[in-house]
């Protein structure tokens, strides 16, 4: 799981770097587009000079997570990565775990996105559109001369806007990564003692990092 994070939180951030061309970049649907907006924003907010230093520390966080907000379904997330937990809970206990689970992906995200290497370039591969309101835009990061790693953000469109609700690293998906652990928590213990954990996880880098 730390190693999908490590790798989704990069590949938010590198895009924008990369100057080269691509078969897709001259011929881009409107998901990749969105995805690419995120990514400049994010590098924007990290390029800014009056947001640099430990002083600007939580500014520069909440700039950082209002353009993650905006691109990522935190709700559609919510409610994959619960699987078929979801549909017994209440509308007040969907509420609160979309909550808690879309900030602790978001910390998750900037934590990672913090400490990302200009170095590393992204190229833009294939886009996939359906009819259904789904696509895909896959990408393919490049760490080193030899070494790539294969990003794919999985999107769908609510209201107008395309929002992503999966990222999957070289065929992990995130979401089905939580899912698995929570499910696991869940059958095992409980919902409630999933929701102390997440609680827990987000009181202990809410102390550490604000």
């Amino acid at each position: 799981m730390n190693r999908v994070l490590r790798w989704a939180g990069i590949a938010m951030v590198v895009g924008s770097v990369y100057l080269g061309t691509s078969p897709m970049t001259a011929c881009a649907g409107e998901p990749q587009d969105r995805v690419k907006e995120t990514v400049d924003a994010v590098i924007a907010v990290l390029q800014d000079p009056a947001l640099q230093g430990p002083e600007h520390t939580q500014k520069r966080r909440d700039k950082m997570r209002q353009a993650v907000f905006q691109r990522f379904g935190f709700d559609e997330m919510a409610q994959r990565a619960l699987g078929i937990h979801w549909s017994k809970r209440t509308p007040a206990e969907k509420k609160e775990f979309a909550a808690l689970f879309g900030e602790l992906l978001e910390r998750s995200y900037i934590n990672k996105i913090e400490s990302y290497s200009s170095e590393q370039k992204i190229l833009y591969t294939k886009e996939n559109i359906d009819k259904d309101g789904f696509a895909s835009v896959r990408t393919e990061i490049v760490v080193k001369r030899d070494v790539n790693v294969d990003v794919e953000y999985r999107l769908t469109k609510r209201d107008g806007n395309w929002q992503v609700y999966d990222v999957v690293i070289e065929g992990v998906s995130l979401v089905n990564n939580y899912r698995t652990q929570f499910n696991n928590i869940v059958s095992q213990e409980s919902y409630e003692a999933l929701v102390k954990k997440l609680k827990l996880k987000l009181e202990q880098e809410r102390a550490a990092k604000g």
